[in-house]
């Protein structure tokens, strides 16, 4: 019997920023893909990263989509930019990888899984930890009903961004290409884990603001609370003014044990009743099993690009049918309108029942 050799798809990533070298460093390493080309409209960006990667760049982005080998297109443009590019690509039939947030407001999210739907090609949204070994155990340990009736969710991102870091791209803390500050910039992955774990936000309070930071238009403290279709409650806090920056957390408690988490590693496993694997996923998952502390904490740079590899990965095999897509359009949506309910709680001063119907106005956090 001859084996097919699996295909290697080729990706191409829009925007050589920051971000995208990030995708190319996930890139690089994963199995079923690899760089075809780049796209900038900054020619010296473009030819920078084409020449640091050893691709074809392109500042014209029908002729990036004409690239003969391209299949799958990963946006890392400025987050209110994601829309253009995503649409386009799902047109000239690629698949879609855009980074977080999909867009920053619901109507141009609905677009983007418009377009790749009607176009049947694959969406897939930007959120890795999903994909960190800790995580999945905990979600799988969650969905297997172990804590008992849930109770309490929470999520605490106090990281820290210098001035300097807002003034660096004029995009930055923008409701147009930033779409919010601490919530939909920094805080975004870690709401999308406690949703996850937890499951739908129906009604939300917050309150928000711009508290140490200057010349931008959004929020860099958040706090909320909210309470889940099951009936329970939880609180996330997001800030990007907390020196020096401390680990993210994620904390699920029920009537029969509790599973909270420090970035990826997890700090207390208990429950009301022992099992045998208990010593060892504390021991596999916990603080001495190794890995990176207080990721992009302080640092954007300091994260680490093994998650999204695995997610890259995940996004092939689900193109060739071996398993489940994780993260879809629909799945990366959600996040966001949780966090457009905390701008409109915290502006109006009311509670918020999800789901929205509408992205509401965003105003301007002014400096307290």
């Amino acid at each position: 019997m001859v084996r097919r050799k699996k295909r290697s798809y080729g990706f191409g990533i829009v925007g050589c920023g920051m971000i995208g070298e990030f995708h190319h460093s996930a890139i690089q390493v994963m199995k079923g893909g690899h760089l075809e080309c780049v796209v900038d409209v900054n020619e010296k960006s473009a030819r920078r990263a084409g020449r640091k990667f050893g691709v074809p760049h392109y500042t014209d982005y029908r002729k990036f989509l004409a690239h003969e080998r391209l299949d799958i297109v990963n946006v890392c443009t400025p987050s209110g930019a994601h829309r253009e590019p995503c649409v386009a690509a799902a047109r000239a039939g690629k698949h879609v990888i855009c980074e977080k947030p999909l867009e920053v407001t619901l109507e141009r999210c609905d677009s983007i899984v418009r377009a790749c739907k009607n176009s049947r090609v694959q969406l897939g949204g930007v959120f890795p930890n999903r994909f960190t070994p800790g995580v999945m155990r905990v979600k799988q340990e969650v969905a297997s009903g172990r804590l008992g009736r849930i109770t309490v969710g929470d999520a605490q991102v106090k990281w820290f961004r210098s001035q300097a870091y807002y003034d660096s791209g004029a995009w930055r803390g923008t409701w147009a290409l930033d779409g919010g500050g601490a919530l939909m910039n920094q805080s975004i992955h870690t709401i999308d884990l406690i949703q996850w774990l937890m499951g739908p936000v129906t009604e939300i309070a917050a309150f928000a603001g711009c508290l140490a930071h200057r010349r931008i238009e959004v929020e860099d403290t958040a706090v909320a609370v909210l309470r889940y279709s099951s009936g329970a409650m939880g609180t996330v806090v997001g800030t990007s003014s907390a020196f020096p920056g401390i680990a993210r957390s994620v904390q699920v408690s029920g009537a029969k044990g509790s599973i909270f988490m420090e970035d990826s590693f997890v700090t207390l496993w208990q429950f009301d009743g022992k099992k045998s694997y208990d010593r060892s996923v504390v021991k596999k998952f916990g603080p001495g099993s190794g890995g990176r502390k207080a990721a992009g904490a302080a640092d954007p740079r300091a994260i680490d690009f093994a998650p999204h590899q695995r997610q890259f990965e995940n996004f092939v095999r689900a193109l060739n049918g071996e398993e489940k897509l994780m993260v879809d359009g629909a799945e990366a949506r959600k996040a966001i309108e949780i966090i457009l309910a905390i701008y409109l709680s915290a502006h109006t001063g009311k509670v918020v029942r999800l789901p929205l119907k509408r992205t509401p106005v965003r105003k301007r956090f002014a400096k307290k």
